[in-house]
């Protein structure tokens, strides 16, 4: 008998078409699911880490920096709301906002400060930069900017125009400054007419100094040198009422009382004078 050949071979041969097609779809779905993943929306990304933070009790913390706020001072003890929105209470059991505490964890503010202390800082700070401003716009003036220092004290700002080795404010045994160190004066003036602040003005002279005229000595020179340093400061706008006191202290003061001798200690010192509030600070009728 003969046998019969068999002709099945042409649907065994198209089976790979379909799982080639099978493959095809897969590699497709695959590179649309990377393609959907590469492409983030940003708002519904935003409202995905909300809802995380809000689970899990997280507060997000801002520093921001470079604002000039109304009243000119650009640092505070604590962040300032400045949003258009009013801040919820900090706790559930709170009746009454306190900004000044809102901040948890490391950023917390677990101490406070009187209002005035505040304040003072926030004045003289812009009183400093109101005073390296106007320094800034002399250009002539660079060259003795070491000679013109600022510092916060406890009474107040204190503005010292003091020698340096090398470059003197005032010619030896004289009353009157150089051009350089008058027009570093004349500079002041426009800035200290804006403060409410009194103003004293101290002369000093180092240790050491010889004069030719016995009725002419350290007292004198150094009384002198503040009162000329307060005819500028008139001279340029600031009023004689805001002029509290003129004294010489001679060689009594140093600056660096480690060294007495030293040229740094001959200096004229112009105090903006913190005066403290006639009520105790917060006190509300």
């Amino acid at each position: 008998m003969a046998r019969k050949k068999g002709g099945g071979g042409g649907a065994h041969g198209g089976s790979w078409v379909i799982s080639f097609a099978d493959l095809m779809s897969l590699l497709m779905a695959f590179f649309v699911m990377l393609l959907s993943f590469s492409v983030q929306d940003q708002e519904k990304l935003n409202m995905a880490a909300g809802s995380v933070q809000d689970a899990f009790g997280i507060q997000p913390f801002s520093a921001m920096t470079g604002m000039i706020e109304r009243r000119g001072n650009p640092e505070r003890d604590f962040l300032k709301q400045v949003g258009p929105e009013e801040m919820a209470a900090s706790t559930e059991f709170s009746t009454e906002d306190q900004p000044e505490h809102e901040n948890q964890g490391q950023e917390a503010n677990t101490f406070a400060k009187e209002k005035t202390a505040v304040e003072r800082a926030a004045q003289f700070a812009l009183a400093a930069a109101s005073l390296k401003q106007a320094w800034q716009d002399l250009p002539e003036i660079t060259s003795i900017s070491e000679n013109l220092i600022m510092e916060a004290t406890e009474e107040g700002l204190n503005i010292v125009i003091a020698d340096q080795e090398g470059r003197a404010m005032f010619p030896e045994g004289s009353k009157y400054p150089y051009e350089m160190t008058r027009k570093a004066i004349a500079a002041m003036a426009p800035a200290l007419r804006k403060l409410p602040n009194q103003i004293q003005i101290t002369g000093h002279v180092a240790a050491g100094a010889k004069f030719d005229n016995p009725r002419y000595g350290k007292w004198e020179l150094s009384f002198d040198r503040a009162n000329v340093t307060r005819q500028i400061l008139e001279e340029f706008g600031l009023s004689g009422d805001r002029v509290q006191s003129v004294v010489g202290k001679g060689d009594t003061d140093p600056f660096f009382p480690n060294d007495p001798y030293l040229s740094a200690n001959q200096r004229v010192s112009i105090l903006v004078v913190f005066e403290q509030p006639p009520v105790p600070a917060g006190l509300t009728p």
